[in-house]
């Protein structure tokens, strides 16, 4: 899908071509542009390896940006819930930011839940064949609470929170990704070296 097949409510909203394009940005930058989409349930390690995958690319010099479930809900989706409808919604609108990460050449790496399988297929029918890098952070709901320093798995068994993944609203795991990471066993050093493999082999870095 490209940009001019996207429908917009106004006939009068043209899209506009850039001179400085996508390909000398990533030429600038000496690597491709993409979106690297962690997944799992909460708890499953997705913002430690995002974050720790950003800090080895960027010692290697690449140019990055993590978007993270919480940070985005104190600004661009803060006015988000959680229902289905709005977890809809609010992957939509990082996709949408994504993807103009990926334009400027940027490798773009998220973390979040991203409960429906749906929802990621539609974000990865916005890219370009090969920008769209699903990783899913394979760890169990039983480790996943142990690790839950925010309470937010007792306070969902106990039913003050509704909706919540893996325990009242379902989390579809990834079918065919191209990355699976045990972050429920998995030392992070050596889950962060599958990573950046796993880039190397989709040509996203050199």
């Amino acid at each position: 899908m490209t940009n001019t097949d996207i429908q917009v409510v106004s006939a009068n909203v043209v899209w506009h071509m850039a001179t400085v394009t996508r390909e000398r940005r990533e030429h600038q930058n000496s690597h491709q542009g993409a979106i690297i989409w962690f997944t799992g349930l909460s708890g499953a390690g997705k913002s430690t390896l995002a974050h720790a995958v950003e800090e080895a690319l960027h010692q290697s010099g690449c140019r990055t940006m993590v978007l993270d479930g919480d940070n985005v809900r104190h600004g661009l989706c803060g006015d988000l819930g959680f229902t289905a409808a709005d977890r809809v919604e609010n992957i939509r609108r990082v996709g949408e930011v994504a993807k103009l990460f990926v334009e400027a050449g940027i490798i773009v790496l998220t973390a979040f839940i991203s409960p429906f399988g749906s929802d990621r297929e539609q974000v990865r029918n916005r890219m370009k064949k090969g920008d769209f890098i699903e990783i899913y952070c394979n760890a169990g709901i039983a480790v996943c609470e142990t690790r839950d320093v925010k309470g937010l798995y007792k306070k969902a068994r106990a039913g003050l929170i509704e909706d919540f993944t893996g325990i009242t609203s379902p989390y579809e795991p990834p079918l065919t990704p191209e990355m699976i990471v045990n972050t429920e066993s998995g030392e992070l050093n050596a889950c962060v070296d599958q990573v950046l493999d796993g880039l190397i082999k989709q040509g996203i870095l050199l």
